[in-house]
């Protein structure tokens, strides 16, 4: 039989490059959305070097990481957004033992809290703290539910823009991203607000533009800090403040 639908050859090696372990873990490592060498990747997922740029050169080669080179070392990153958004939400329908596996060691036990409370999804906060912000925004009327893997995580308010996408900021919203100093430069084709599947929370937190901006303004003033050279982050004393005050979080809902 002659399969018909030309996106079919495009799907099934999409598929491929996902298939395989070590690529997989080379791409949940790229979720911090930071550019990681060659030796960094392969210490990473416990393989040679040499094996593991034949991987990355497939995942550059289907488009799923890009390459830029300084002097001798050669880093990569994900693609774009959209390969993260892709990611991530194929890794938060997994089985949930699958995804978390039962830690170790007192170390894995750790590294596994850390990320559970809070951590960067490629360039927003996810974990407790990306679902406890998601939630008080919309809770506040800031944030819409547009339908969608958000419809059920909190009451519809009047949606304003970006339908289709999950959530929306509402006016309430927008003036408030205003007010707190974090600009919303919405230029090309992402969303200013999108919903993305928190693989931890099972439960969408904030991404787009405004998760973002929202996520850039919290490490760079300080209101949570990163853990290590990984995705975890924890939140600091001014920044438990600052949410307290501009959204009304209670601190030990994030701890």
């Amino acid at each position: 039989m002659t399969v018909k639908d030309p996106r079919a050859a495009g799907l099934a090696a999409l598929a491929g490059l996902l298939a395989d372990r070590t690529r997989a873990a080379c791409l949940l490592a790229l979720l911090d959305g930071r550019a990681w060498t060659n030796g960094e990747l392969a210490r990473h997922a416990g393989v040679a070097a040499s094996t593991l740029s034949e991987h990355l050169g497939k995942l550059v080669a289907g488009g799923l990481l890009i390459e830029e080179r300084q002097g001798r070392h050669r880093y990569v990153r994900l693609a774009d957004a959209r390969v993260a958004q892709l990611v991530e939400e194929l890794t938060a329908r997994v089985a949930p033992e699958a995804a978390a596996p039962r830690p170790r060691t007192l170390r894995e036990a750790s590294a596994g809290s850390a990320l559970a409370r809070g951590r960067t999804c490629y360039d927003h906060l996810a974990g407790r703290l990306g679902i406890a912000i998601t939630d008080a925004l919309t809770e506040r009327g800031l944030l819409s539910v547009t339908g969608g893997a958000a419809a059920a995580a909190a009451p519809a308010w009047p949606v304003t823009e970006e339908r289709g996408t999950g959530f929306a900021l509402t006016e309430a919203g927008l003036k408030w991203f205003g007010d707190a100093g974090i600009g919303l430069a919405h230029t090309g084709r992402r969303p200013l607000a999108r919903a993305c599947l928190d693989w931890t929370e099972r439960r969408p937190h904030l991404a787009g533009v405004a998760g973002a901006e929202l996520c850039r303004h919290a490490l760079d003033t300080g209101w949570c800090i990163r853990i290590g050279s990984g995705r975890a982050v924890r939140l600091t004393a001014t920044g438990e403040h600052t949410l307290s005050t501009l959204l009304d979080i209670d601190p030990d809902t994030l701890h």
